[in-house]
């Protein structure tokens, strides 16, 4: 099954849940940051009190959540604790009509395990009637550059294999496989250079569809 056509493999979602999960984690300085500008009719704004039920309702649309119940559960590890620092560093999208549509964090890792001092961008979510609209790589890249106002001088990036597209979003602007993530998931990577033939992960293997599938294990 190695070094299959692409055309052999079957049409995958942005987010889909049949791709066996692998976490992965990117990483770049954050100097040179690339510049995106949002399409017109777009604008960016900062979190305010009472944003929380927005921001679960645009992961959820992005796939992230199966369930409001879900959301706030994820809201309660990594934002409840915190809220007086999400004006500086929760962002969003909104459309000409003042609706919330995508959002990502300036964060860092709330788990603690991280003890570099590096900033941790999170959560990145486009509502999904508004994916393929050129929002991604302006917020992501706003973000940034906030997360560098806050004083950070390098980022990683949580992600994992289902959201592949994303990964390619991420290699896109310059970011890499840590060399932790390699050496605990490389199998991961295989998948994401499957899916996406970055020229990043050249140096990657690809992966058969049974690994992709995470089948015959």
């Amino acid at each position: 099954m190695k070094n299959m056509k692409r055309q052999e493999l079957p049409e995958f979602d942005n987010h889909d849940e049949r791709i066996k999960y692998y976490g992965l984690i990117l990483e770049r300085d954050l100097d040179g940051l690339m510049e995106y500008s949002l399409p017109a009719g777009y604008r960016f704004v900062f979190y305010k009190h009472g944003d929380r039920d927005t921001w679960i309702e645009i992961e959820q649309s992005a796939k992230e959540f199966q369930s409001y119940e879900k959301g706030l559960e994820s809201w309660n590890v990594y934002y409840a604790m915190h809220e007086e620092e999400l004006p500086d560093r929760m962002v969003f999208i909104e459309n000409e009509s003042g609706e919330k549509i995508a959002t990502a964090s300036a964060y860092y890792d709330v788990s603690g395990q991280d003890t570099s001092g590096d900033g941790w961008l999170h959560w990145v979510a486009v509502k999904r009637e508004y994916q393929g609209r050129r929002l991604s790589k302006p917020l992501i890249t706003y973000v940034l550059r906030v997360m560098k106002e806050l004083g950070y001088t390098h980022a990683k990036i949580p992600t994992q294999t289902n959201t592949w597209l994303a990964c390619k979003v991420y290699l896109d602007l310059g970011f890499l496989p840590t060399a932790e993530s390699v050496s605990q998931n490389r199998i991961g990577w295989n998948v994401v250079k499957t899916l996406t033939r970055h020229p990043a992960l050249e140096s990657f293997e690809e992966a058969g569809l049974e690994e992709i599938l995470g089948k015959g294990e």
